[in-house]
This record gives structure tokens, C-alpha cells and sequence, in this order.
């Protein structure tokens, strides 16, 4: 049986859709079928550059039949009003992450979804990269024994290529800055490999970049089996870089961006090498979401899901603004209204 390819339409169009839309175009089974935004030339050189119709209006796409899906990559701020006007029409929804920038948000998302029987799934890739499935594998194979400690980084060089007029450099657009925007990647990481987050003790700082809005972040993590965890991260760094090392009682993971995986197990001497397979990540989200239109599986990060790695960030901010240790259920309780 042919997989019928599901059709969709790019809503947001900055220039994180065309990452995303350069991953349908490496698919077969996604294809572009329109595209809007509110700045005709953006629509119009996204619809030349992808082959696909400009829309006038989202109106228009909500209102078109022959598209099954909507790829979001809208601001934050509007994430539940164009996920609810999908869902209202029986469109399934792609959602970049974070899922919104409150907790009541992100679950209003969830419900809007799941109340009107369409898929969710959110953009989180970096946890299929092939290091990250390698270790989850040993891990579920007993290979680290007990986890009880892990550490992570992800860091990148953004001056000079400051703009501020994006609502993602923003308090307002961004709230928790560096640490929402590409921090959370690796607060997913974390909660995949080690488990659910219990606590959080966080420290956020605007050291170098212009604006209102934390450059540098720091999260002490309390994991629900004990494991404890760190996370750092930056846009004021001078170079790009990603860290992520988990300790367990048997044995431990190194990877970094420059040096790969490597393990090493009790009673050895140094660590060894790891060879890892190499995945799309982009194109492994989008068709994991495809088949799950189809009716083949879920979306491994849906609406619930996110809005638990987004109340890890909530706690670390309001940690931070507090000076204290947040657990994660008294944000929860306190922002889901």
C-alpha cells in the first residue's frame, strides 16, 4: 500500500519554516501545498522558492480541503489561537517548539487538539539526533546501571546577528530568553535520557547582547529518581557548542560537538569511541508526524509532553527571579488556570 503523501500548508515564514520546509522537500511523504504569512513578499518569494500556492488569508488555507496539516512556526504568542482555528476545521497541527509561553497556553493547545481527534506534534529534533537513540538504547538495556548525574551545554555566538525587532529576541515574545529559546532543546534531552524533572534551582543573566532579555542561563535540575542534572545555556558565547555527558553508576557518555560520542565503563581507563548513525532529524520529526496522520503511531512529543519541558523553564525563571528552589508541580498547579 502507497503512502499517500499529506498535504500541507507553512504558516509563519520566518526563517525557521524553510528549515523545515527544506525537510518535506527531502520527504516523500509530506508535500507543500500553500503557504501565508502577513508580509506579501515573504509569502510570495516562500511560494516561488517551495512551489506552492501564497495564500491571501489563513482564512483561505482553514477553508481549503485538499490540506490536511499546518506546519507552525508562528510567534509563541499567537501558538493557541492558529493551532485552535486548525484543529476547529479538522487540521492536524505541526508546532514548533516551545509549545507557547505559558503553561495554561500550552495545555489549551493540547486539549484544542485532542478534543477535535487531530495529531499534535511538536518540534522537538534534538533529542533523535544518533548520539542521544544510542544512549537511550543502553540505558534501557541496563548498560549505566543507576543514572545519578548529567551535565549539558548548548551555546551559540549571536553578536552581531542580534535583530531585535524578532519577537524571539524579546521579553515579551521570549520570556526566560537563551534558556526558552534553545535551552529547553536540551531540558528534553535531559528528561528523555534521565527522566522527569522534579526541581529546578536557576540563575539567568544579560551579559552581552542588546535588549531585555537573558543572553546567559543556568538550571540546576532535580530529576524524579534522584539524578541530578545541569544545564547551560548561551547566545553570548564566541563560538558555537554542544555539550552532553551523562554519569551513571556502570558507566558514562561523553558527547560534544567537536569530539562525537564515547563511553566509558567501570573499571576501565579512558573512554572509547562510538559511532553513531547519522539521522535527518528534521525530516524523522516530520514523518513521524505524516504517519501519525495516516494512522500509524503517535508523535513522540506531543502537547502534554511539551508543556511539561515548558513548566521546567517556567520554574527556572520564576527560581531565579525568587532566589529559590522551584519544583515543577507548584508551577503547574499555580499557571495551568
Amino acid at each position: 500500500m502507497s503512502f499517500k503523501p499529506v498535504r500541507v500548508a507553512c504558516i509563519g515564514l520566518g526563517w525557521w519554516s524553510d528549515v523545515l520546509a527544506d525537510a518535506i522537500k527531502r520527504s516523500t511523504k509530506l508535500e507543500i501545498a500553500a503557504c501565508f504569512t502577513r508580509s506579501a513578499d515573504k509569502r510570495s518569494k516562500f511560494a516561488a522558492k517551495y512551489g506552492c500556492t501564497a495564500a491571501p488569508s489563513y482564512a483561505a488555507i482553514l477553508a481549503d480541503p485538499s490540506i490536511d496539516a499546518v506546519i507552525n512556526t508562528t510567534p509563541n504568542n499567537v501558538h493557541l489561537e492558529t493551532t485552535r482555528q486548525a484543529a476547529a476545521v479538522g487540521k492536524h497541527v505541526f508546532l514548533d517548539k516551545p509549545i507557547a509561553n505559558s503553561i495554561a497556553d500550552g495545555f489549551a493547545i493540547a486539549k484544542a487538539c485532542r478534543d477535535a481527534g487531530v495529531v499534535l506534534g511538536i518540534g522537538y529534533q534534538r533529542r533523535r539526533e544518533g548520539q542521544f537513540r544510542w544512549i537511550r538504547q543502553k540505558i534501557d538495556a541496563g548498560v549505566f546501571g543507576k543514572l545519578v548525574n548529567a551535565e549539558a551545554n548548548i551555546s551559540r555566538d549571536r553578536l552581531g546577528q542580534f535583530d531585535l525587532s524578532s519577537w524571539r529576541y524579546t521579553a515579551a515574545g521570549m520570556p526566560g530568553g537563551v534558556m526558552l529559546q534553545i535551552g529547553i532543546h536540551y531540558i528534553d534531552v535531559l528528561e528523555y535520557l534521565i527522566g522527569p524533572i522534579k526541581s529546578v534551582t536557576g540563575s539567568l543573566a544579560q551579559l552581552i547582547l542588546p535588549g531585555d532579555n537573558p543572553d546567559v542561563a543556568s538550571l540546576i535540575l532535580e530529576h524524579e529518581n534522584g539524578a541530578l542534572s545541569t544545564v547551560n545555556a548561551s547566545y553570548a558565547s564566541a563560538a558555537e557548542y554542544y555539550l552532553m555527558n551523562i554519569y551513571g553508576k556502570e558507566a558514562s557518555a561523553y558527547y560534544d560537538l567537536h569530539n562525537g560520542l564515547r563511553m566509558q565503563k567501570r573499571g576501565t581507563s579512558k573512554p572509547e569511541p562510538v559511532a553513531v548513525s547519522k539521522i535527518d532529524t528534521f525530516v524523522d520529526e516530520l514523518e513521524e508526524f505524516a504517519s501519525a496522520i495516516r494512522g500509524e503511531g503517535t508523535p513522540e512529543v506531543g502537547g502534554e509532553r511539551a508543556t511539561l519541558s515548558l513548566a521546567v523553564i517556567r520554574a527556572g525563571i520564576v527560581s531565579a527571579e525568587e532566589g529559590r528552589r522551584v519544583v515543577v508541580a507548584e508551577i503547574l498547579e499555580r499557571e495551568a488556570k
